[in-house]
């Protein structure tokens, strides 16, 4: 499933911010639980993951024995994965994916239609053609295959967080929800999540001007993830520092 060397993604090579990243998140198991818990309720046979990093949350899917084909952008950590969970029968393969890649029919047609579900996490802000990328994360699932997109919202959070990430923008829901309409997807979800995250995200990324969440933050942010749930039903999903929309290919 490799690409060429023409990338579509906005992102640097070694990516060093967001390997910092994902492995501050990875030190917070609450969070990674609750966030798989919330985006995977709905998806049933097997499910493909549009960048995958070094696996945090498709580490949950494996633990709950649940079929998952893993993808990333970056060989280094399509190289992580395989070393990680290349072995273990719960992952249906493992594999490099530009999903905005000029000739994306062609490279990953025995891919089209194959997917009960996908899903993709903090990865359609990377992408300036965010359109294509949920039109053709739709090819890859069969009819009824459910689709889900995680992004950070709201674009008066844009702090040195996203700089340092490469993100173009951060969306609000009816902005998420307009790419679902733009693909013909049949919205059935639609929440903001994390509501909590908030106050840190400002804290570290817009006053203290960081590039990397650091791991003691994550780490207490991790220890008070039950009282956080909590606070985003209380809240009704109405605010938070992501977005999610959930939706349904009919044909």
């Amino acid at each position: 499933m490799a690409t060429d060397s023409t990338k579509s993604f906005k992102f640097k090579e070694l990516d060093e911010e967001g390997m910092g990243t994902l492995e501050a998140i990875s030190a917070a198991p609450n969070f990674n639980r609750w966030m798989y818990e919330t985006i995977s309720k709905n998806f049933e046979g097997n499910v493909l993951e549009i960048g995958s990093g070094i696996g945090n949350i498709s580490s949950e899917f494996i633990k709950d024995g649940r079929n998952i084909f893993l993808t990333d952008i970056r060989q280094n950590y399509c190289n992580y994965l395989r070393r990680e969970f290349g072995k273990n029968e719960h992952v249906l393969g493992i594999g490099e994916m530009d999903i905005v890649h000029p000739e994306f029919d062609t490279i990953f047609a025995d891919k089209l239609g194959t997917f009960d579900g996908i899903f993709a996490l903090n990865v359609v802000e990377h992408i300036k053609e965010d359109q294509l990328a949920i039109i053709n994360c739709k090819k890859l699932l069969k009819p009824g295959g459910r689709m889900v997109i995680l992004v950070p919202a709201y674009q008066m959070l844009y702090n040195q967080f996203d700089v340092a990430l490469e993100h173009y923008k951060r969306y609000n829901r009816k902005e998420l929800k307009a790419l679902f309409d733009g693909a013909d997807m049949k919205i059935t979800r639609s929440q903001y999540f994390n509501f909590a995250g908030i106050l840190g995200w400002v804290v570290s990324g817009s006053i203290l001007k960081k590039e990397v969440i650091p791991t003691g933050q994550m780490k207490l942010y991790n220890a008070l993830v039950p009282i956080f749930r909590i606070v985003d039903k209380v809240l009704g999903n109405n605010i938070g520092l992501s977005v999610i929309v959930e939706g349904v290919k009919e044909s």
